[in-house]
């Protein structure tokens, strides 16, 4: 009897191309082969020679060993930047102003956490067998370095409340909720509100803690039930503010602060769908300046966070000390400036 199957295909067999075999082909030496394959070209291979290279490398399939050049070096040529749920598009901020600093010398790794969890040392020390020349941990758990115990250049980004010795860019977020709440008492609001993101990261905690504290010295009251919570996403912040309302409405509450500019971007929704006045009946701040915040209807007054400054920075301060230089200034602080918009304000 015989089968009517069709005979499997036998898989390809790929043999590792090595760096010598691109050197044969391309009629030069592994040192050449090299210098172009790791971008180190310029002014030390002839432009003929490097052309022959790139013509191997495409026939051949040619990739460069990083993980044998980090065994011979001891490290490899990696950063990782460790970062809670990047959901908040504020991240593709800091994400560019780390590359931007970081150049062609070093490949940047992105390690992310699950929703609403923050980086822990576990986390990070699953990574450290890529041998990384750095690390970059965004907002991690405040035992996170007693627990990490691991040697190696690192720096904390948007992680107040590490003592002063710890390497750190963070953004003054507090002085930002203040310039909120003053904003808000100049108008004439009397009972705010505050909208909270559900990622339990220091700095939600300081953006909070800091306006509820401006907001009393002021004069503002926030009301027992004013204080609501929900994932940095549109949809869920605007079923968040549904709920609440009719209850904020009847307390006679004129304004509320979100932690972030997508939670306000869920309340400028839902108050479109159900046409709640925005600013005559309540007045929405944000928090990160988002591009889109220029644009909203209305514009959506919010604080301008630099995050391009603060991956920019940070990663700075790690190439220094991979370089195995003294840092002049172990924590760098940010300012944060007041972005006054349409939705607050008849402007």
């Amino acid at each position: 009897m015989h089968s009517t199957q069709e005979p499997r295909p036998t898989p390809v067999s790929r043999r590792r191309v090595t760096a010598a075999m691109v050197a044969d082909l391309a009629g030069v030496s592994t040192a050449t082969v090299s210098l172009v394959a790791n971008g180190k070209a310029e002014g030390r291979v002839s432009t003929a020679n490097e052309a022959k290279v790139r013509a191997a490398i495409r026939e051949l399939g040619y990739v460069v060993d990083g993980i044998g050049s980090s065994l011979a070096r001891g490290v490899s040529n990696t950063v990782i930047m460790i970062a809670p749920d990047i959901s908040n598009p504020f991240f593709a901020t800091v994400i560019a102003g780390v590359r931007a600093a970081l150049g062609s010398q070093f490949q940047l790794l992105l390690s992310v956490t699950d929703a609403g969890q923050l980086p822990s040392a576990d986390d990070t020390r699953r990574l450290l067998g890529l041998r990384p020349a750095g690390l970059l941990v965004d907002a991690p758990e405040p035992s996170f370095l007693e627990e990490l115990s691991a040697p190696g250049p690192l720096v904390l980004l948007d992680a107040p409340g590490f003592g002063p010795e710890v390497p750190a860019v963070n953004l003054d977020v507090a002085q930002g909720s203040r310039l909120l709440a003053e904003h808000l008492a100049a108008a004439g609001h009397k009972k705010v509100a505050y909208l909270d993101g559900t990622t339990g990261t220091t700095t939600f905690e300081v953006r909070r803690t800091a306006f509820l504290a401006a907001a009393a010295e002021l004069g503002m009251e926030v009301p027992a039930g004013a204080l609501a919570a929900a994932a940095i996403n549109v949809g869920l912040a605007a079923t968040a503010f549904a709920e609440v309302w009719p209850r904020w409405k009847r307390d006679g509450i004129t304004a509320v602060v979100c932690a972030t500019d997508t939670h306000a971007y869920g309340i400028l929704q839902e108050a479109r769908a159900t046409g709640i006045s925005i600013p005559g009946e309540l007045a929405v701040t944000g928090f990160d300046n988002l591009p889109y915040s220029m644009t909203s209807s209305p514009g959506l007054t919010s604080i301008n966070l630099p995050g391009e400054l603060l991956g920019r920075r940070a990663a700075e301060q790690l190439l220094k000390l991979i370089a195995g230089e003294h840092l002049e200034t172990q924590q760098v602080t940010l300012e944060s400036s007041l972005m006054v918009r349409g939705s607050t304000s008849d402007i």
